[in-house]
């Protein structure tokens, strides 16, 4: 498959569009949960000794890693029945084949080519090199970009559709320290275009307050932490 992408904005299935529903994921009682108190932050920072290229290439294997397995916690809820286009909020996917054509695929189907097309990258030599002395591609980047707006594509669709099987699973913990982790990493290092993380801004200036609560403590001096955007 072709690393293109499109969306649309509109009424997937005739329903009605979730920003003109009730959003289970920015209740209080869910936004507050984490699994972890570890300073984001740090993570994300690009260590002196380390190459941006291994930086990033470490990094988003591992978020391909973590989003794959949150998926298949809820996969057998996401079925062609279910979520008959790859919708999150107002927004619909489709995916693109190798000579272009426009794919209206189901949410299980657009998201077995991004998990499929992105394991064929990170475990190819010529892409994401392990060895010693092998050099990245030119344009490995622009492939980096690629993945990271398709994985983003999965973790919209798992909260705008699948947020009630998660908290029934009691993984909404988990869901938000990851989404956090990595919408702080895109950011970080400019991978995604605000414009294409726009459907969770309501989610993501939750959590980011949260986050700067939690960082402050009792201490009640949140003016002196900028809320990221």
């Amino acid at each position: 498959m072709e690393w293109l992408m499109g969306k649309s904005k509109g009424k997937p299935n005739g329903k009605k569009p979730a920003s003109e529903e009730k959003k289970l994921y920015l209740e209080p009682e869910y936004t507050r949960v984490r699994v972890t108190d570890v300073e984001f932050k740090q993570l994300v920072t690009l260590p002196q000794e380390i190459d941006l290229n291994e930086w990033l290439a470490s990094n988003v294997t591992t978020f391909f890693n973590h989003i794959n397995l949150q998926y298949s916690t809820i996969s057998e809820f996401c079925t062609g029945e279910t979520c008959q286009t790859m919708a999150a909020c107002n927004t619909q996917y489709y995916w693109y084949d190798e000579r272009g054509k426009k794919l209206k695929c189901t949410a299980p189907q657009y998201i077995d080519f991004v998990m499929s097309s992105v394991q064929k990258l990170v475990t190819d030599e010529d892409v994401f090199p392990t060895k010693y002395g092998r050099e990245f591609p030119s344009s490995f980047e622009s492939l980096i970009k690629k993945i990271c707006r398709y994985l983003f594509h999965v973790l919209a669709h798992i909260y705008s559709a699948h947020f009630k099987e998660i908290t029934a699973l009691e993984l909404h913990g988990h869901l938000n320290t990851l989404f956090i982790h990595f919408l702080l990493f895109v950011r970080e290092f400019s991978l995604l275009d605000p414009k294409e993380t726009s459907i969770l801004d309501d989610l993501s200036e939750v959590l980011f307050s949260e986050e700067n609560r939690e960082a402050v403590g009792a201490t009640g001096e949140a003016q002196n932490h900028v809320k990221e955007r």
